[in-house]
């Protein structure tokens, strides 16, 4: 990877090199000297503000390659005050990647200018250059057509179906236009967003079949052989674990499904699509595991059904995303949707708990619980917001994703202990296995 990038960049400023080289010869009579101190001010700007859309801002270490950038950047630098006004590396960029696409270089120049106030360090430049999103050097070369420059993403015309898609995606769940214009370049839909919706067939698959099995397709729950399936979690049945999540696969009827697969569809593959796989279905599961332990330690003699617990933990995280970056998400009529995303979330989990109080078609055992919707929430509003905050940094250079994840693992632990050994402590008379 890094030999592909620099072998592109080089490529693009061999001219330049070039003439430089060329300059350094005759000004040191033939023997060129590379530079190995950096100014003060360079210094310490590195020590300085980080620029957050990069994956990696560490310093980097000395190498050929950094020396180039060193002599490109004294080019641009001739009083070595260590910084580089953004109109000069305009220039730069527009005389020698004539070939890019202008929506690259307004990219690239926002990147650059990190901190918005026109001027650029040297570690600034190194890190952009030597940076992994320098490979759209090579996509701008192969596929630069568009004429963008100085325009926002929204203003951009004459895109297919699918481009428009991928656009309002981005002004979905992105609060930041840089990277929603770099999101928008370089989305290819491979892979998919597979996660959600596999879940989602599979979960409606599953509910095609009780609901054949048990000619019943509203209040499932109300059927004498719902319960008997592997599927959902029930406390007689706790020491077999795959149940703690399998349960989503069980839906207490139509209208339990349908919410569920309207806001798991309409939430999470946008979510998906921006995120990946990896990131949605860690935080999805997180929610489906918390949901079905909450109801274990707090409502212990309940059992659970439907993926409520994911849904809500992607729910909740989004719009705690949009709130905490109100002023930035510019996705259209965002107060009434986030107002109707409230009330599909209320009347959902209104009808929960209006069930689980309502008397059970077959006591002693109770409906299922609404307490799984609750830990949904919370692993939303702490884990989720946190691997949704940066699109684009790894998880694992993020210190508060660690804290929410090693609290989450052990509210887990103490939550199977609990299984273990509370409920023969509190002598919990629990309903009868179905």
């Amino acid at each position: 990877m890094w030999s592909t990038v620099c072998g592109v960049i080089e490529d693009l400023f061999a001219g330049l090199r070039g003439c430089m080289e060329k300059s350094s010869q005759r000004m040191t009579g033939g023997t060129r000297e590379a530079p190995v101190n950096i100014s003060p001010a360079v210094a310490a700007n590195a020590e300085g503000e980080e620029i957050e859309v990069l994956e990696t801002t560490d310093v980097l270490p000395v190498a050929p390659e950094d020396v180039q950038w060193k002599t490109l950047f004294d080019k641009y630098d001739p009083d070595n005050s260590g910084f580089i006004s953004t109109e000069r590396f305009r220039d730069l960029l527009a005389t020698h990647g004539s070939e890019l696409d202008p929506h690259k270089l307004e990219v690239l120049l926002a990147l650059a200018d990190g901190n918005a106030d026109g001027k650029i360090c040297y570690q600034d430049f190194v890190n952009l250059m030597s940076n992994k999103r320098s490979n759209s050097f090579r996509r701008a070369i192969l596929q630069g057509s568009r004429q963008l420059k100085g325009c926002s993403l929204r203003d951009e015309a004459g895109l297919g179906l699918s481009q428009r898609f991928v656009r309002h995606v981005a002004y979905e769940t992105l609060p930041r236009e840089v990277d929603r214009k770099w999101y928008f370049d370089s989305y290819t839909y491979c892979p998919p967003p597979w996660f959600i919706l596999a879940i989602t067939i599979a979960e409606v698959a599953a509910f095609m079949y009780y609901g054949i099995q048990l000619e019943r397709m509203v209040l499932q729950v109300s059927s004498p052989s719902f319960l008997k399936s592997p599927l959902p979690y029930h406390p007689q049945l706790r020491a077999q674990a795959w149940r703690y999540l399998s349960y989503i696969f069980m839906h207490t009827g139509i209208e339990h499904l349908s919410l569920n697969m309207a806001m798991q569809l309409l939430v999470g593959v946008p979510l998906e699509m921006v995120h990946g796989a990896l990131r949605i279905g860690l935080v999805y599961m997180c929610g489906v595991l918390a949901g079905s332990l909450a109801v274990s330690v707090t409502d212990m003699t309940a059992p659970v059904v439907g993926s409520s617990g994911g849904v809500y933990a992607l729910v909740s995280a989004h719009l705690a995303n949009v709130v905490m970056n109100w002023s930035g998400m510019k996705c259209q009529f965002k107060l009434f949707r986030m107002a109707m995303a409230l009330v599909c979330m209320s009347v959902e989990f209104g009808r929960a708990v209006w069930l689980r109080f309502y008397p059970p078609a077959f006591p002693p055992c109770p409906n299922p619980s609404f307490v799984a919707h609750l830990g949904g929430v919370v692993v939303g509003l702490t884990l989720g917001v946190v691997v949704l905050q940066n699109y684009e940094q790894r998880l694992q250079e993020q210190s508060l994703f660690w804290i929410f994840f090693c609290v989450y693992t052990l509210f887990v632990l103490c939550a199977v202990f609990w299984n273990i050994f509370a409920y023969s402590l509190l002598d919990v008379r629990i309903p009868p296995a179905p």
